[in-house]
């Protein structure tokens, strides 16, 4: 071979060479580019009621919400915050407070950690988003086994505390290479969203499912803490079991049992625990979902709590809803519940009904 053509290919291999330079500084220079993507959504509500002594009609700002999702190399980062009733205080007025704040490791699918505020790791339905649950709101199971306003007396902390998680997905399967395997596990401080550690423990909760085939999950999710309030400690040890399909049609069933004392059930004067005072609950919920068209899916679900676990605390509801899609980001959903609450000497039979519209963006 000539010197001209040693000089042709010497050239070649060069530009060769400065090319790949070029491209993998730039993969370089992007991956260390800030990722940040801005959003939110808001569902008001208009509701009426048949129950005795509640107010027969309302209109609500049921929930308004804003967030910041971000990442920079493998680094991933969430902000959310909302605006809702059960904030600050505890009263009725609307207030703004922080929900998600957190980071997450995230270079391998089948391990990431994750620090900061972020939803528990228990049940199917908590981690759930409001515009995928198919109702007005998450079944009692979640609202009182899951953190939302839990029975042991937590403020209002929408399934979420302060933590570190490890989580994964292991084990592709089948001609489409889902994932069969799922697991998390995470330590908490116990106290929920925006609030310190009071006592010296932490709750563990973890969760494990398998996906049979993709979109059907079946898995169960346990819990060992405890809650601090006003000096007085109580137990939170739960277990949970259920399965979910999520595709065109939606089955989700769910099971809890709960052992541990409520707040309430201690005397506030003399720290003494109450005669009427219980430590087990159970709830449970299934649920349905059917496409009418590709716009229109409607839900129906019996949603049971037991906050005694005997029939006479049984709070059953039987729900029946439609939510129509205008647009991907804009819908309209109508909601009819008729409850059976044993637990109450108050009227205990009655029908709800409400309208809500959820727009994000």
């Amino acid at each position: 071979m000539n010197k001209r053509k040693w000089a042709c290919l010497a050239a070649v291999a060069c530009m060769s060479l400065n090319l790949f330079a070029q491209q993998t500084a730039e993969k370089a220079k992007q991956d260390l580019i800030q990722k940040t993507t801005f959003g939110g959504y808001v569902i008001g509500k208009a509701g009426a009621t048949d129950q005795d002594g509640a107010n027969s009609s309302s209109f609500d700002l049921r929930m308004a919400r804003v967030y910041v999702n971000g990442q920079v190399l493998d680094l991933k980062y969430r902000l959310q915050m909302e605006v809702t009733g059960g904030g600050a205080g505890e009263t009725n007025e609307k207030s703004a407070r922080i929900v998600d704040a957190y980071g997450e490791w995230a270079k391998y699918k089948y391990f990431t950690v994750r620090f900061g505020q972020f939803k528990r790791a228990f049940t199917f339905e908590n981690p759930m988003n409001p515009w995928d649950i198919g109702f007005g709101g998450y079944s009692q199971l979640v609202m009182k086994l899951a953190g939302m306003s839990d029975r042991v007396g937590e403020h209002s902390s929408g399934g979420r505390d302060l933590g570190v998680q490890v989580a994964g997905d292991l084990i592709p399967v089948g001609n489409d290479k889902h994932n069969f395997l799922h697991y998390q596990l995470a330590l908490y401080n116990g106290q929920g969203i925006n609030q310190k550690e009071q006592n010296n423990g932490k709750d563990l909760i973890g969760g494990v499912y398998v996906f049979p085939v993709k979109d059907l999950a079946v898995g169960v999710f346990g819990w060992n803490g405890s809650f601090t309030k006003n000096n007085v400690t109580v137990d939170r040890n739960r277990m949970a079991v259920g399965l979910k399909y999520e595709s065109r049609w939606t089955v989700r069933a769910e099971y809890a049992t709960s052992k541990g004392y409520k707040i309430s059930d201690y005397d506030a004067t003399t720290g003494d625990l109450k005669a009427t005072a219980c430590d087990k609950s159970d709830a449970w919920y299934m649920t349905v979902g059917a496409p009418l068209t590709k716009k229109c899916k409607v839900y129906a679900k019996w949603d049971v709590y037991r906050d005694r676990r005997d029939w006479q605390s049984m709070k059953s509801l039987y729900c029946l809803s439609a939510n129509y899609y205008f647009h991907k980001n804009f819908k309209l959903q109508a909601n009819y519940s008729h409850t059976r609450d044993k637990s109450t000497a108050k009227d205990g039979r009655y029908n709800n009904f409400d309208l809500q519209l959820y727009w994000r963006f």
